[in-house]
């Protein structure tokens, strides 16, 4: 690459850092911005179905969205791995997409890989209408830079069924093969997650049935790992109030096969919105009512200067779950622009199991 090539390069991500710093500290609502007025960006709409393998793609119309997928590994020794892959997508204008470097996209990816010892992560951002990064929805390709997540060549429908997943970063780098043979999990109302009492909303659905297997590459030293990964797709213009200052997600794979997603969305003037989806083995899905939901904090820890708890209580009465969660690594801080707290987890109670962990707002 030229020198004038390097430079443009760096300015355009210099730009793209710039441009989601703005959105964030310009609006001061809701983690990363999330609860700013979205004027002129669509808004979800209950009742409108999703179409696949379209609703895979890209949503310009709306203001954020992300790809997400999180997997809970170990290798021959049974030692417990975690790896998370996340594709945003934020526009800085509404209205049509604009061609090359006048496009008002800008794309962040996270990638980090997480053991009992340590917690390594990257951070990346490109412009959109230049090619740097994107997703088309057939065949199935998220990417930036090089890292990618894409539908398998010999999958087939819409479900993604089959796919890879790649990506690199200080002391880390990773490739794994994916397979479902579940059906995509429409999460909310047929994929219409409330959010909170007056009306805000996401659209997002998961494959949380992945096996997954491949080869992760450790400060130089190649390990084989397998396991479970759970795949979030979700987008909204305006998914936060501007009280709610933050999430705690988690994502439960249960030794007996079956699936749970719960979150709960921290207010700071009036209570906590909670919601979550039980997933059974064969892939049938139930929204839980929020009141059949509890969680509460057991224990805290200090991380980058903040105080976390990170080990839970969980129960949904429902289905008999009440459960004690205890992090892989309690450090699992992503020190990234929009810094947050994601790692693997395992539990046990009522019933055994692994999964994952987000907190943000902290």
């Amino acid at each position: 690459m030229s020198a004038r090539g390097i430079v443009l390069v760096v300015l355009a991500a210099l730009a793209s850092v710039a441009a989601w710093a703005s959105f964030a500290e310009g609006a001061g609502k809701g983690f990363a911005g999330l609860g700013a007025d979205a004027a002129g960006f669509e808004q979800p709409i209950p009742g409108t179905p999703l179409v696949f393998p379209r609703d895979l793609g890209p949503h310009p119309g709306f203001r954020t969205e992300w790809w997400y997928l999180t997997a809970n590994l170990q290798d021959e020794s049974g030692a417990a791995y975690g790896v998370q892959w996340t594709l945003f997508r934020q526009a800085g204008a509404p209205g049509d997409e604009r061609e090359g470097w006048a496009n008002q996209t800008v794309w962040m990816g996270h990638a980090a890989v997480t053991t009992a010892a340590e917690h390594l992560f990257a951070e990346t951002f490109a412009r959109g209408g230049v090619g740097q990064a994107g997703v088309t929805a057939q065949p199935f390709r998220a990417w930036i830079d090089d890292w990618i997540l894409e539908a398998s060549p010999e999958a087939s429908g819409a479900a993604l069924s089959r796919a890879k997943i790649s990506a690199n970063g200080p002391g880390f780098r990773y490739a794994f093969d994916l397979a479902a043979d579940r059906p995509l999990v429409l999460q909310g109302d047929n994929g219409f997650s409330r959010k909170s009492d007056d009306g805000r909303a996401s659209w997002y659905f998961s494959q949380p049935f992945f096996r997954i297997d491949g080869v992760l590459t450790l400060h130089g030293r190649k390990v084989a790992l397998s396991g479970l990964a759970w795949m979030d797709r979700e987008w909204s213009s305006q998914p936060l109030a501007a009280t709610q200052k933050g999430w705690d997600w988690f994502s439960l794979h249960l030794a007996t096969g079956e699936k749970l997603m719960v979150f709960r969305l921290r207010d700071a003037t009036s209570g906590d919105f909670r919601a979550g989806t039980w997933i059974g083995a064969d892939g049938a899905q139930q929204a839980l009512d929020r009141k059949d939901i509890a969680l509460e904090p057991l224990a805290e820890t200090h991380v980058a200067g903040r105080v976390l708890p990170v080990r839970w209580k969980l129960t949904v009465k429902s289905h008999g779950i009440d459960v004690e969660t205890a992090p892989v690594n309690a450090a699992s801080w992503m020190a990234t622009s929009f810094p947050y707290w994601e790692g693997p987890i395992g539990f046990r109670g009522s019933h055994e199991g692994k999964g994952y962990l987000e907190m943000t707002g902290y």
